[in-house]
C-alpha cells in the first residue's frame, strides 16, 4: 500500500493514536504534517516538544514530516494547518481528524460554561481543519478524510455526555458530507479506536495486555482509509486489539397506523405498540434521510 507522493495532514499526532498514524503514514511514504499543540488531557497548555519529536522519528526512519502546533480549535487555526501542508508540500491528499481533549464529568455536575473547551475542539476542530482541506481536495479531484469518533458516543458511557455529544456531532458530519463528496473523487469515514492512551487511561482496558490494545493495532486501518485502495465511503469501523467491525444506524420496520384508513396515531396505540416499535427483526439501513421517507411513503402507499 503505497502513499509516495502523497501529503498527510493529521492533527493530534504527538502521541498515542496521532503519533501510531503518523508514524504508519510516513513509513508508507506519506509526506506527513504533524499537528499537535502538546496540550495536557484537558486542552490546556502548549508545549511544541510533542510535535517535533513525531517529526524527528519518522526523520530517524527515513520519512518526511513537519511539525505544526496550530490549534484545531477555531476556523482561523484549521486553515493555518492546511496552508502550512500547502507551503510545505503543495497540497493535501489525507487528513486524519485525530486532535481532542476529555474533561469528565456526570451531567448533573458539569459546568455548561465549559463545554465549548471540548465541542471547539473535536467537533469544531472537524469542521475547521475539514472544510479548508476539503477545498484542496476538490480541486485535485482526489482525498481521503478520517474522522475520529468513539464508542463512548455511540452507545454511551457514564460521565462522558459532553465528549459523547461531540463525537456524535462527527458522526452526522460524515453521514452528510458522504453524499457529497465522492462526486470529486474523495471519500470520508470515521474509526472508533479503541486503544490504551492517555486520554482512555488505565482502566477501560485493563482486562487486556498492554500489548494487546496499542494505539498500534488502530493505525492499519487509518492507513487503508487513507489509501487509493479504500473503496468504502461513509462508514464508522471500530478498531481495538485487533478487531476491526462496522458499526451502523439501522432503522426497525416499527408499528404503522394508516393516518388517514385508520385514523390518527394516538398514545394509547404508541403505549400497546411499544415491543413491535423496538423489534429489530428486519432491520434495513436507509442509504440517506430521502431513502428512509421513502420507506414510509411506500408503506403509507400500500396500504
Amino acid at each position: 500500500m503505497n502513499l509516495r507522493g502523497r501529503v498527510a495532514v493529521v492533527t493530534g499526532a504527538g502521541a498515542g493514536l496521532g503519533r501510531s498514524y503518523a508514524l504508519e503514514l510516513a513509513s508508507r511514504g506519506a509526506q506527513v504534517v504533524v499537528n499537535d499543540i502538546g496540550a495536557a488531557l484537558d486542552g490546556v497548555g502548549h508545549d511544541d516538544t510533542p510535535a517535533q519529536s513525531v517529526v524527528k522519528e519518522i526523520i530517524e526512519r527515513g520519512g518526511e514530516a513537519v511539525a505544526d502546533t496550530t490549534s484545531v480549535a477555531s476556523p482561523e487555526g484549521g486553515e493555518a494547518i492546511i496552508q502550512h501542508a500547502m507551503d510545505e508540500y503543495g497540497g493535501v491528499d489525507i487528513l486524519v481528524n485525530n486532535a481532542g481533549n476529555m474533561r469528565l464529568s456526570s451531567f448533573a455536575k458539569l459546568d455548561v460554561r465549559s463545554i465549548g473547551e471540548v465541542l471547539d475542539v473535536h467537533l469544531g476542530g472537524a469542521f475547521y481543519v475539514t472544510h479548508p482541506a476539503y477545498q484542496v481536495m476538490m480541486k485535485q479531484n482526489r482525498g481521503r478524510i478520517v474522522f475520529t469518533t468513539s464508542g463512548l458516543g455511540i452507545f454511551g458511557i457514564y460521565g462522558a455526555d459532553v465528549y459523547a455529544a461531540a463525537k456524535g456531532g462527527i458522526d452526522g458530519l460524515m453521514s452528510a458530507l458522504r453524499l457529497e463528496c465522492e462526486r470529486w473523487g474523495i471519500k470520508v469515514n470515521a474509526v472508533a479506536p479503541m486503544a490504551r492512551t492517555r486520554m482512555a487511561g488505565d482502566d477501560l482496558y485493563a482486562e487486556l495486555p498492554n500489548e494487546a490494545v496499542g494505539p498500534e493495532h488502530v493505525a492499519p486501518v487509518v492507513t487503508y482509509l487513507s489509501s487509493d485502495e479504500c473503496e468504502v465511503n461513509g462508514e464508522i469501523w471500530s478498531v481495538g486489539a485487533g478487531s476491526v467491525a462496522r458499526v451502523f444506524t439501522a432503522r426497525a420496520p416499527g408499528y404503522y397506523k394508516h393516518p388517514t384508513n385508520e385514523g390518527p396515531l394516538t398514545a394509547i396505540d404508541v403505549a400497546s405498540h411499544v415491543r413491535e416499535i423496538g423489534d429489530l427483526t428486519g432491520a434495513s439501513e436507509p442509504e440517506n434521510w430521502l431513502a428512509e421517507w421513502k420507506i414510509v411513503a411506500d408503506r403509507y402507499r400500500a396500504s
